[in-house]
């Protein structure tokens, strides 16, 4: 399959991939009829996914299979009058009814819009009213449907409310009674394909602000060919698990597009809860190969011992979604023997910088650009950085034209467009710099980095130093306003179970000295709390902006 999309398609080095990767785009292509209907025909009793769950349950998918039910999907919604260009909202968790529901919209041409089971009612009318939504389709279960009927009754713009189970309500279609009974598939309702029509819309969570709503058309899925061959490290004989919940845009990035283009086997757990001993039990029951989960997963996995799961079919291992603390790095690979290799994107992108087979991993690092894009570091001047270890923001050059995998743009919001993207540059206010070997580190969020008595401080490097701290699960680090130094640094801190009773000032100040004698002194955490948990977005990001905000009532009240 990769031979039809790509020049070349296997490379002796880092330099020969640089050089000589490149992603052919068709005018016509369509992902559901152009990868997964051509492994149908190709190699139809090839296994294309494994779904079980925290139940027990297991389900296995051919391609022949994925291509029948999607077929057969495809068919339900046009009865149900869903059409090219409509927009449906899909929450689904990770029911292996999502697979073959996307695949489905994906084939009349109607744009998906995977979202997070933990939208409330508030959010979901957000998304209808901003994206025009007519039709929802949604797990049966009692919160959910609660929230969608909510937001029905407060915006009443859902011709469809259709339910995959196991509670299907009166006024809901039934996802598996329509497909069961639908028409065949007929090629000839087919639209006109377009690499150029849209295909996927994801609201971004985002760490501040109202989520955006990020446009893709059909060359997303060409896009990921870089994210799953060249990062994930896939073949054909890869089986294959990402953490991620449907609604993330992670699951694009790790589930779905790029995997299947290479022919791998998808792995997916439905479970309710997250517990990293079953995640791990999973790996050896079912011998899974290649592994990608956010940081968080990995904080917690190597709380365990390791040497209780037999591990050894797995191959590799990969991260994004935040950057990885060195010390994560160093206690994964001492338990597995298995680099941890990262990536760096966004919603709006594929991979754009990461760790390849071919490069010597450094601890912390994300790596270096992918070839389909050229990725430059920019000053607040709009000058280009060309200094190892000045920080810049990181841009992407659309100069000679919009690269593979990059977004659309943000559907009707062509101001928010062009603050982002302009001067031939998106930008993805992420700040980063390069070292003398061109390999990229993560700082921090634009807004997230602290100015403090003169020195500019990302939260990362502190957060990586309190890591190597064992009473340190997780830490977040803000700037707090300071009328000596501008702002001084906080450290917002989550502690290891054994430690909980230790909080306090002793504590306190050995955490500081610890930060002092880790990195530089003046990036110690003058401020220090103990929590909990830290607040999060729908995909696991750390907010930052919630600690700020949180900080400024507190400080306001107190005035």
């Amino acid at each position: 399959m990769l031979e039809r999309f790509l020049k070349q398609t296997e490379f002796e080095s880092q330099e020969d991939f640089e050089k000589n990767f490149s992603i052919i785009v068709p005018e016509d292509f369509n992902f559901a009829y152009d990868v997964m209907d051509v492994w149908a025909a190709e190699a139809p009793k090839r296994l294309a996914m494994i779904w079980t769950n925290d139940k027990g349950e297991e389900r296995r998918f051919t391609f022949s299979d994925i291509k029948f039910l999607s077929d057969k999907a495809a068919s339900y919604f046009l009865s149900l009058g869903i059409e090219r260009g409509n927009m449906v909202l899909l929450i689904m968790k990770r029911r292996w009814q999502f697979w073959i529901t996307i695949l489905a919209l994906h084939k009349i041409g109607a744009v998906a819009i995977p979202a997070s089971y933990l939208l409330t009612k508030k959010d979901i009318v957000y998304r209808v009213k901003c994206a025009d939504i007519k039709s929802v389709v949604c797990c049966g279960d009692k919160d959910i449907l609660k929230h969608v009927n909510d937001a029905q009754d407060e915006w009443p713009a859902f011709a469809n409310r259709i339910s995959i189970g196991p509670e299907v309500p009166e006024g809901w279609e039934d996802w598996n009674a329509g497909v069961e009974q639908a028409e065949p598939y007929k090629p000839t309702i087919r639209y006109k394909k377009k690499v150029s029509d849209p295909m996927l819309m994801y609201f971004t969570s985002g760490t501040s602000g109202q989520p955006k709503m990020v446009l893709h058309d059909q060359s997303y899925a060409l896009g990921h060919i870089g994210t799953a061959a060249y990062w994930h490290n896939l073949t054909p004989d890869s089986l294959h698990l990402t953490v991620s919940d449907s609604g993330w845009a992670k699951c694009g990035w790790g589930k779905l597009y790029g995997q299947w283009i290479v022919g791998a086997t998808l792995f997916v757990y439905d479970h309710e809860k997250f517990t990293p001993a079953d995640i791990l039990h999973k790996i050896e029951q079912y011998k899974i190969t290649s592994f990608c989960a956010p940081p968080t997963i990995y904080r917690f996995m190597i709380r365990e011992d390791l040497s209780k799961f037999d591990l050894s079919s797995l191959r590799y291992a990969a991260t994004a979604g935040e950057a990885l603390n060195a010390v994560v790095f160093e206690k994964f690979y001492k338990q597995t023997g298995i680099h941890i290799k990262e990536g760096f994107g966004q919603s709006e992108t594929t991979c754009i910088i990461a760790t390849t087979p071919w490069m010597q991993t450094k601890p912390g690092a994300m790596g270096k650009p992918m070839p389909q894009y050229k990725v430059s570091l920019v000053r607040s001047d709009g000058t280009i950085v060309t200094t190892p270890g000045e920080h810049g923001q990181i841009a992407i050059s659309t100069k000679d034209g919009r690269p593979t995998g990059l977004f659309c743009g943000y559907y009707k919001d062509i101001e928010l467009t062009n603050q982002a993207w302009h001067d031939d540059f998106y930008f993805t206010g992420d700040v980063a710099y390069f070292d003398e070997d061109g390999y990229y580190w993560y700082v921090g969020r634009a807004d997230d980095v602290i100015k403090s008595s003169g020195y500019r401080i990302g939260p990362f490097e502190v957060e990586s130093a309190l890591m190597t701290h064992p009473a340190v699960v997780e830490c977040a680090i803000t700037g707090v306003p300071d009328e000596i130094r501008g702002q001084i640094i906080k450290a917002t801190i989550v502690l290891a179970k054994e430690w909980k009773d230790k909080a306090g000032e002793a504590l306190v100040k050995e955490l500081q000295d610890h930060v002092k004698h880790t990195t530089a002194p003046y990036k110690y955490p003058r401020v220090i709390e103990f929590v909990d948990e830290l607040p999060k977005t729908h995909s696991g990001k750390i907010r930052r902006v919630e600690i700020r905000e949180k900080d400024e009532r507190r400080a306001e009240t107190d005035r």
